[in-house]
């Protein structure tokens, strides 16, 4: 769900795949299965996870948005190609043991709090399959949080994050900057992680 922001659709799954394409190429990343938490409707993991994964798993706390995404979904989900929809938050996620050679994490981590998200980071690193990656995308703020007052989200800066992986006993493998969003936006950082 990209909140109106159409244009930003073909940059972000291009720049995703280049970065799941250097994992692959300068690590030992395997495809077999992927956790898109935060999945909304299922946009990336249609356009993106399932280019690249043999299956994914969805988590997403809004029921009516997993209720689309089955829909939206509905091919992949004939072929066996989406596993499991989970209807509950990140607070709450614990990943299936050793299952997840990813687990993609997008624009969703500014609904946690600073020790929600290192809880769920260490819940994370035992989902992770043998050589598995914790995969962060998100926007950052130049300062060090901006909370925005509407929906009290929060946008933490790089600085902050790499803090927050750091506690979490997680270690930065591969980052990279997202190119060619519009002006005026925050600027977004990919990392991929794995336990120290």
């Amino acid at each position: 769900m990209l909140g109106g922001l159409q244009v930003v659709h073909t940059p972000d799954i291009r720049d995703s795949l280049l970065f799941l394409t250097k994992l692959q190429t300068n690590h030992t990343l395997r495809t077999n299965n992927a956790c898109d938490c935060g999945a909304g409707i299922g946009r990336v993991s249609k356009h993106f996870l399932l280019r690249r994964f043999n299956t994914v798993d969805l988590v997403e706390q809004n029921g009516e948005f997993l209720r689309e995404a089955a829909e939206y979904l509905q091919s992949e989900r004939s072929e066996g190609r989406v596993g499991d929809m989970f209807d509950v938050g990140l607070q709450a996620f614990t990943p299936v043991q050793a299952r997840y050679d990813v687990v993609w994490c997008q624009w969703v981590l500014s609904h946690l709090t600073d020790d929600d998200l290192v809880a769920f980071f260490k819940r994370c690193t035992t989902g992770l399959a043998p050589g598995g990656f914790i995969c962060v995308k998100e926007n950052v703020a130049g300062t060090s949080y901006v909370v925005d007052s509407e929906d009290s989200s929060v946008t933490r800066s790089a600085s902050v994050f790499e803090s927050l992986f750091q506690k979490s006993g997680l270690s930065i493998i591969e980052k990279q900057t997202q190119t060619d969003f519009p002006d005026g936006l925050f600027e977004v950082k990919m990392w991929a992680l794995q336990p120290k």
